[in-house]
């Protein structure tokens, strides 16, 4: 193996802990086509998002915008405040995150544990997005403030490059072979960014941007939905992040469906969030019509521990109407015949 892609056995930094996640092959069909999951849940914070988080701090300090002492705004539905709270306490800055109550409680506690200041743009208890409200208060607070940087995360270029090293890890661990990529679209950084540089490696990959349904990125009518760090909600612009050239095929999953795979993912023994039970259930979807030998990656960007009070809840799952036991049934039964090849 590539030294440069190994982990030291030693680190002094939480942020020496991100990357190098695992690749777990969750099923196969009988003429060798395989899913593998990216599991970014073994990252620090247990999401992805850490990776941009680290590189946007960085970019940050390198364009001189941030120096010591200074303070770091981001408006976050949680991963990528949770990302930022590890960085900023790692590097001694102050961080303030602006948070709508979507974000699930955990996220918002361990934000807090962490030492971030938390500022909810609605404080009225719903659970709808404010996405839009959310940034323009982040960067007003961030305007004029001297050593102050708002991070900007659906614009800022440093969150796609953050995603480069999933591209080299993948090419590493799959000697080159990825034929399809997936993953959730919400800034685009993850997605794009690593589709971006995995085509530089691996010039023939297609690559699959899921949504929820709900979501505009992909058109289509616009309404609420629980899928959480995910899509874009209606009020809310496409981030420049989003780089359709990239995205070969847009497609949107609903709560229900998306749920009920990271419900059935759960009892093979694997916990993910309810946006990557989405791209699972892309992917399941797919398999059995992939030609032979066909080595399909989906992204994996949280694990589902910070979800237990909502998708792994049947009362708040049946509160909001989100599980159909025939759904579940379905998904139960299509994983169980692929995962007996």
């Amino acid at each position: 193996m590539n030294e440069a892609l190994m982990r030291p056995a030693v680190v002094s930094r939480i942020s020496d802990l991100i990357g190098y996640t695992p690749l777990l092959e969750l099923c196969r069909t009988g003429n060798g086509s395989r899913l593998l999951l990216k599991l970014e849940m073994y990252n620090p914070t247990g999401s992805a998002k850490i990776r941009m988080a680290r590189q946007m701090v960085l970019d940050a300090e390198a364009r001189g915008e941030l120096r010591p002492g200074g303070r770091i705004v981001e408006s976050t539905s949680g991963n990528t405040g949770l990302g930022l709270a590890v960085i900023a306490a790692e590097r001694g800055y102050a961080f303030t995150a602006v948070v709508d109550h979507h974000a699930c409680a955990d996220k918002l506690r361990g934000m807090t544990a962490l030492g971030t200041e938390l500022v909810h743009v609605v404080d009225d208890g719903t659970e709808e997005l404010a996405t839009a409200a959310r940034e323009e208060l982040a960067e007003e607070m961030a305007r004029g403030q001297d050593n102050t940087v708002f991070t900007e995360q659906h614009n800022n270029p440093a969150n796609a490059v953050g995603y480069h090293p999933v591209a080299h890890e993948l090419h590493q661990a799959l000697d080159g072979r990825v034929d399809i990529l997936l993953g959730a679209v919400g800034t685009g950084g993850a997605l794009c960014g690593t589709t971006r540089e995995l085509r530089r490696l691996v010039p023939g990959v297609r690559t699959v941007g899921v949504e929820p349904k709900g979501s505009i990125a992909f058109g289509g009518p616009a309404h609420p939905y629980h899928q959480s760090g995910t899509g874009t909600p209606e009020g809310a612009t496409i981030g420049a992040l989003v780089d359709f050239g990239l995205i070969d095929e847009g497609v949107k999953v609903g709560d229900v469906e998306a749920f009920a795979t990271a419900r059935a993912v759960a009892r093979t023994g694997l916990l993910i969030g309810g946006s990557a039970g989405g791209v699972v259930y892309e992917a399941l979807t797919r398999l059995p019509s992939l030609p032979p030998g066909t080595t399909m990656v989906a992204l994996v960007n949280d694990g589902g521990e910070k979800y237990l009070d909502t998708v792994f809840d049947d009362a708040w799952m049946r509160a909001r109407d989100l599980i159909d036991p025939a759904v579940e049934r379905e998904i139960d039964e299509t994983l169980a015949k692929l995962r007996e090849n």
